[in-house]
């Protein structure tokens, strides 16, 4: 892997070909992490700056992105607003700063988690694969299985079918990220009852060590956009939960 704004991929495919496109203008900590992330089993493109970043992900559509926030050129919440007009595919923010407006500009604009500098390998392969493991569809039913997809699941005038993955308004499809379906996905699961952010994040970002709070509630900001602002509630001091 080389300096420099060019499209340089680190070593061969892993087993499943999942590439992965990071976004860093710090030489050293991109040739790191890419050096790291290949022996994970990832195949790794990189940039420099948010303009190569982009083309790089439009001529080559990676399976998840690697973001950093400061960026020349094109800023990491430019890039991901970017992104969102075309494509649903993880976006994993990385910040060496600890501003909570940083952070939430780069949820708002469409990123579906972010890990701030410095950060420990093993956490950013786990969030990565949990990333993944939100965008990937359900897996099919083994053959001569009955089928048991669970009929749409109806609020109001919000349509979800979870075997579908698809969610509708007054008969509208929407367009959900991932994490913003898996996130209401969980809500429709238990109708009327509070969840709490803590179970939200280990339900939706399969955070089993914990994790930020403010990611849940970007999320629930940004899908309540989405299905209508008063369909999910939040209860104060304890969490949300998806009206009847």
């Amino acid at each position: 892997m080389t300096d420099g704004s060019t499209d340089t991929t680190v070593g061969a495919a892993g087993p499943d070909g999942t590439e992965v496109l990071l976004v860093e203008d710090d030489a050293v900590l991109r040739e790191a992490t890419g050096l790291l992330l290949e022996r994970y089993g990832f195949r790794v493109r990189t940039a420099e700056d948010g303009l190569t970043g982009l083309e790089l992900f439009r001529g080559h559509a990676p399976d998840v992105v690697l973001l950093d926030v400061m960026l020349p050129l094109l800023d990491g919440v430019s890039v991901v607003r970017r992104i969102r007009e075309t494509s649903r595919v993880p976006v994993l923010m990385i910040s060496a700063r600890t501003d909570p407006l940083d952070v939430v500009q780069g949820l708002e604009a469409g990123a579906d988690d972010y890990v701030t500098k410095p950060y420990d390998t093993s956490v950013l392969v786990a969030r990565i694969r949990a990333a993944l493991r939100r965008a990937a569809p359900p897996p099919p039913a083994p053959p001569g299985a009955p089928a048991a997809a669970p009929p749409p699941l109806r609020f109001g005038d919000l349509t979800v079918d979870p075997r579908g993955m698809e969610v509708r308004r007054d008969g509208r499809p929407l367009e959900l990220t991932p994490t913003e379906l898996r996130l209401l996905l969980v809500f429709a699961g238990e109708p009327g009852v509070v969840l709490d952010r803590s179970t939200l994040l280990e339900r939706v970002w399969d955070y089993a060590w914990g994790g930020d709070t403010r990611v849940v509630d970007v999320h629930v900001q940004r899908l309540r956009g989405k299905i209508g602002h008063d369909r999910i509630e939040t209860v104060r001091g304890f969490g949300y939960k998806l009206r009847r």
